[in-house]
């Protein structure tokens, strides 16, 4: 995850920037102007010549030498620009905007000690640079003096998902896990309110192998905030090794019917879950009607694939066929899905609907061969012959050094020409599936 400073991308503070250009020449003003106008418009080399132009009409006047800073950093020429922004801070005193000028340069140039002693100049003027220091700490691997910053952010503010993120990426970083430990409790203590702090000291406890502490701290969690479904996400797991099914599954339900979390968290459980529903089939009923709530709240056809490939490895065909059939209704450009279902679809005799699929497929992948192979063999199982024969010779067009594959359209051409009475040309195709056969 790449945080960003806050205040980069923000746009001038009002009263922050500096004077225009007062008792100047005409020359100097149309230099200027002009300057300003090839800035607006991005032209930045041909702003940086005006400005060139009206130093030399006026060499004493900051603002220029501030305006040559900006273009150049525009152009990522960004040791000009802070010899530039430099020069105005040593004629004008410290100003936010030369400040704010001057930190982008050395967050673009990833100069972070630099960056570091400029925000704390910007600090007095905007409190929100804490955030951005808190930042910088980070980046400079400072971990103790960016958690102890964001505990003060967070005392004085309340938490946001920016601490919180950057939090956790100090945690993901830092080796002193202990320490990471001892701030959260600390934290946990001093506001037992915020729900991220739980999640965090949890996450810590389990990838240091503490499941009762843990399972503990979710258990504080619960009793502070008894409507917290974010911290199901552990206790699953925690019931699941206890072997205490009916409290794992109680907590997955609350998981998948969430919309405080994300897909990619559900995820992770339903594949937990099909592990153990894989080791304990009786199950199997409670599996359906979670996945029916998880696809309620995401509508993502994710979730078809997964149970579909669970029920396609044991080898019960008609219910992967069914969770193929409903995901494929959701993606139809995913070429695996399509492929199993048109596969499923044929051996099951579902002919119509593989034509369909098929047809439908093919707008998205319209050079894909095997399409038309499995399009060929629907419609030769619809007594539609012509249409097989058309798609077949179209696949082989497409077919590039696949031995198998082109086996399998010989053979579905000759019975498509045997049924349709042409044997000359099914006897034609037989004999090039028999030598392909023999080479192989």
């Amino acid at each position: 995850m790449l945080l960003l400073p806050k205040q980069i991308f923000a746009q001038e503070k009002e009263g922050g920037s500096l004077e225009e250009p007062t008792n100047v020449t005409d020359s100097f003003q149309e230099f200027f102007f002009e300057a300003l106008k090839q800035k607006a418009i991005e032209n930045y080399d041909k702003a940086l010549e005006s400005l060139e132009k009206a130093a030399k009409e006026k060499p004493d006047e900051a603002v220029v030498y501030f305006e040559m800073g900006k273009n150049q950093s525009l152009l990522k020429k960004y040791a000009e620009a802070e010899a530039n922004f430099k020069k105005v801070l040593l004629m004008e005193g410290e100003r936010l905007d030369v400040f704010e000028a001057l930190y982008e340069v050395y967050y673009n140039t990833k100069e972070y000690i630099k960056a570091i002693e400029i925000i704390k100049k910007l600090i007095p003027f905007d409190k929100e640079y804490k955030e951005d220091l808190a930042n910088l700490y980070e980046r400079t691997e400072n971990y103790t003096e960016a958690l102890q910053l964001l505990d003060e952010l967070d005392q004085e503010n309340g938490s946001n998902d920016y601490r919180n993120q950057l939090r956790q990426q100090i945690y993901a970083k830092s080796d002193d896990t202990s320490t990471q430990i001892s701030d959260l409790e600390q934290r946990i203590q001093r506001n037992p309110v915020q729900e991220q702090d739980f999640l965090n000291l949890i996450f810590l406890q389990s990838e240091k192998g503490n499941s009762k502490a843990a399972f503990e701290v979710a258990q504080q969690l619960l009793k502070e905030k008894p409507d917290s479904e974010l911290v199901h996400l552990a206790l699953y797991k925690f019931y699941l090794e206890e072997k205490q099914p009916e409290k794992a599954l109680q907590s997955m339900k609350i998981v998948f019917s969430s919309e405080a979390i994300d897909s990619e968290n559900k995820f992770k459980v339903l594949n937990d879950f099909l592990l153990f529903v894989n080791q304990n089939p009786g199950y199997e009923d409670e599996l359906v009607a979670m996945v029916s709530a998880f696809s309620a709240v995401e509508n993502d056809p994710k979730v078809f694939v997964q149970l579909g490939n669970y029920y396609l490895k044991k080898e019960r065909y008609a219910e992967a066929l069914q969770y193929f059939e409903l995901g494929v209704t959701k993606n139809p450009s995913d070429f695996n899905l399509i492929k199993n279902t048109l596969l499923l679809q044929i051996d099951f005799k579902k002919f119509a609907e593989a034509d369909k699929l098929s047809k439908e497929a093919l707008d998205f992948f319209p050079s894909q061969p095997l399409l038309y192979l499995l399009q060929g063999v629907a419609n030769i199982g619809l007594h539609e012959n012509k249409k097989a024969i058309t798609a077949l010779e179209t696949g082989l067009d497409y077919l590039i050094e696949d031995t198998k594959l082109e086996l399998d359209f010989y053979t579905q051409l000759s019975k498509a020409y045997e049924t349709e009475g042409n044997l000359k040309k099914a006897q034609e195709y037989k004999i090039k599936a028999q030598n392909l056969s023999s080479k192989n």
